[in-house]
């Protein structure tokens, strides 16, 4: 299956952790973690505009039918140096040996490590599909809580060591952001409602990927949490979000209680976060952790290669809904496999979310 070349109606701007979690920090009696939100968010907000004010991105290179043999990453790493201009001063390019910053050569691995997912277990060169480069930018800002795919490249905040720790820690979440870039070139799904909810559970479906094709855990011994390893060891949770049991990840006195669900009857609607859409990722999210589980083994040879031919199929449209993506998954499986066991697990995993398949 091929993408089709979708450019975005809207220039993009997707973040790690929402707005409505910020929202809650800013409120804080500790001055500290109040302040750090509220300049995270700022930063979000001047940001998400000049995305809206940039033209729309141009057509993406046709799709490679088979990547080179010689397809490799053409990484560059950018230092904002505590500023928000982008990219900042490049410090580590394709190729380089590691510098004395830990956080650069976490970005460097992690963007590498996506690469190496999509290239070895879809054969996709790139994002793009046509050997896209890959950026990074990384101690963008001061105390920025966040990290963001802005249509062009992946940037990354230092957090403020009093609820976020160094945003290139878990590679699931440069993993997470650099997927925002693989639905921008493939079924370009509007970052609204159910459509963009969607847009967030592929990225941690793919995210989640990357982590566990970087640990060697098949889909039984993953962890299935976002971003585990980014709170500070005093915040009361694991991760940003479960895939597992979505609504789990966090419940603080600071921070609040997760509010994700994992099934339809629980389904969220919000004016807030372009109409919920990293709360309400927790249904799709859990419908790929029980297809992933119940068929077994590597959750990216089969779960995540029905996930990859949906989104590269064209059968999508940027409004898809999670019915619409659902119904395109049986397809998939089917298309793929036939009518055994992983047609019947991806059944199962939306029935037992709540979502329609017909």
């Amino acid at each position: 299956m091929t993408s089709p070349a979708y450019v975005p109606a809207h220039p993009v701007f997707c973040t790690i952790v929402p707005p409505h979690l910020l929202e809650h920090l800013a409120s804080s009696a500790d001055p500290a973690i109040a302040a750090a939100a509220r300049r995270t968010l700022v930063a979000d907000a001047m940001n998400r505009t000049a995305r809206a004010l940039a033209q729309p991105a141009a057509p993406r290179p046709a799709r490679l039918a088979e990547p080179p043999e010689s397809a490799r990453p053409r990484r560059t790493v950018y230092d904002a140096r505590g500023g928000t201009e982008l990219p900042g001063v490049p410090v580590r390019k394709e190729g380089q040996e590691a510098t004395g910053d830990a956080t650069v050569n976490r970005a460097y691995a992690g963007l590498g490590a996506t690469f190496d997912l999509f290239l070895k277990a879809f054969e996709r060169d790139s994002i793009d599909g046509a050997g896209l480069p890959l950026l990074a930018t990384v101690h963008y800002d001061r105390n920025y809580g966040n990290a963001f795919w802005n249509g062009e490249q992946m940037v990354f905040g230092d957090g403020d060591d009093e609820i976020f720790l160094d945003f290139t820690l878990p590679v699931d979440v440069i993993g997470h952001e650099l997927a925002h870039g693989f639905t921008q070139y493939t079924a370009n799904l509007e970052y609204f409602s159910q459509s963009g909810a969607l847009n967030e559970s592929v990225s941690d479906v793919f995210g989640s990927l990357v982590k566990q094709y970087v640990l060697g855990h098949s889909a039984a011994e993953a962890d299935w949490l976002i971003g585990e390893g980014l709170f500070h060891p005093n915040v009361q949770g694991t991760a940003l979000r479960s895939m597992k049991a979505p609504g789990t990840a966090y419940d603080d006195d600071v921070l609040g209680k997760d509010p994700q669900p994992g099934h339809m009857d629980d389904y969220v609607r919000t004016s807030q976060d372009n109409g919920g859409v990293h709360i309400n990722s927790g249904i799709p999210n859990h419908a790929f952790y029980l297809a992933a589980t119940e068929l077994g083994g590597n959750a990216w040879e089969r779960a995540g290669q029905i996930w990859y031919d949906v989104m590269t199929s064209g059968v999508l449209t940027p409004e898809s809904r999670f019915s619409e993506f659902a119904a395109a998954t049986v397809a998939s499986a089917r298309e793929r496999y036939g009518d055994g066991e992983e047609l019947q697990a991806v059944l199962k995993a939306w029935g037992a979310v709540g979502v329609p398949t017909d």
